[in-house]
């Protein structure tokens, strides 16, 4: 535990609080941690915020790129089925636990805030008893490591009503300010420049998760001819571990293939139309920039990507297509006719507009700040 703080360190401590964000693995873990933390120092631009993470996810990029510190403890990874590494989990999470203490103790934490997954565990871990709990969960049916989490937690956020656990606000996704502000008719000629995409030509936004997709790869990269001849652009990540072929149409629009997307803001920009994985963070995005999206939702796990895509669904901003249906044949019988046709692209953005919560960053860092007994600057 911490040593007892006197005075003017007490003092110092007081007034610029310190606040824990554990979000590692996956993207859509750590960017709503990223994008609270932009949130904490916009409203307390004093305040401090460490990032928890393990040498295995994306964190160990994106939390520098963002100019947070990050603070590494080993991970603990649960098994899904019984497994020999079944047996090893008490001593990982007992080693992960007693890192997390100590690195919480080092920076002096306020209040920890976890987005599930398995960096949040350890963490709920670590600082229960000893520092305050804020636990945000983004998929209507939570992780193992939130509903440990909520069980001892001060506040409770959630990304949808009727998430089931206790204590729930909804509060939405916090998303980077880069995508709640983004003006895409503003941007429009200088993302589709930055990817060589044509100027004018209706254009379509294809991306799986950060490591990408394979049944989006194989199904859209086979349809580039049927894009090329109904003149539709496309720009499509792949995932830096993959490699896509994309038969060639000179004179025509471009089929641009990309490993990786850095610049998201411009890509949705570039995007009259957007055909991904249907993940929280995802879901929230688009919706948040207006784009009418064909949502191919990731066949594994309890479903929870399907559901992310039913608001936007239900409002008319968006089409479900279930993996297993992802053929060419589906992409020239769905996908095409609806990039090409200017009038239902409209419709659908503007069912978009008011759906998901562009707030979320700021109403989640002020739940976060007063967990940690800090005054908003500016607040009475």
């Amino acid at each position: 535990m911490s040593e007892p703080v006197k005075g003017s360190e007490k003092a110092a401590r007081a007034s610029a609080p310190t606040i824990v964000v554990a979000g590692g693995g996956t993207a859509g873990h750590i960017e709503p941690a990223l994008a609270l933390a932009d949130a904490v120092l916009r409203l307390r631009p004093d305040a401090s915020v460490v990032a928890l993470g393990t040498e295995r996810g994306l964190e160990t990029k994106l939390v520098p790129e963002r100019g947070y510190p990050l603070e590494l403890i080993p991970p603990v990874p649960m098994p899904r089925k019984p497994t020999p590494e079944l047996l090893r989990l008490p001593m990982k999470v007992r080693d992960s636990v007693k890192r997390t203490r100590e690195v919480l103790s080092k920076v002096h934490a306020d209040v920890v805030v976890g987005f599930g997954g398995y960096v949040a565990l350890p963490a709920y871990l670590g600082a229960r008893g000893r520092t305050p709990i804020v636990v945000h969960e983004a998929n209507k049916q939570p992780g193992l490591a939130n509903k440990v989490g909520a069980r001892f937690a001060k506040r409770v956020a959630v990304a949808v009503p009727g998430t089931p656990l206790p204590g729930a606000e909804v509060v939405g996704i916090p998303l980077r300010r880069s995508i709640t502000t983004l003006d895409r008719a503003e941007l429009r000629a200088k993302a589709r420049e930055h990817f060589g995409l044509d100027p004018d030509a209706p254009t379509l936004l294809v991306f799986g998760g950060s490591q990408g997709a394979r049944t989006i790869n194989t199904a859209l990269s086979a349809s580039a001819k049927e894009f090329a001849d109904a003149g539709v652009g496309v720009l499509h990540a792949h995932g830096p571990k993959n490699t896509l072929a994309v038969q060639e149409f000179p004179g025509r629009p471009a089929y641009v293939p990309v490993p990786y997307l850095e610049r998201m803001d411009l890509a949705y920009a570039a995007a009259d139309v957007v055909l991904c994985r249907s993940g929280a963070m995802t879901a929230a995005e688009v919706s948040a920039v207006g784009l009418p999206a064909v949502f191919v939702p990731l066949p594994i796990g309890n479903g929870e990507q399907a559901v992310n895509a039913k608001p936007a669904v239900d409002a008319g901003a968006a089409l479900l297509v279930d993996d297993a249906d992802l053929t060419r044949a589906k992409v020239a019988e769905l996908v095409v006719p609806l990039v090409t046709d200017a009038a239902r692209v409209a419709k659908m953005s503007a069912a978009a507009v008011g759906l998901g919560h562009r707030e979320a960053d700021e109403v989640l860092a002020r739940i976060v700040l007063e967990a940690a007994g800090a005054k908003v600057t500016g607040d009475d």
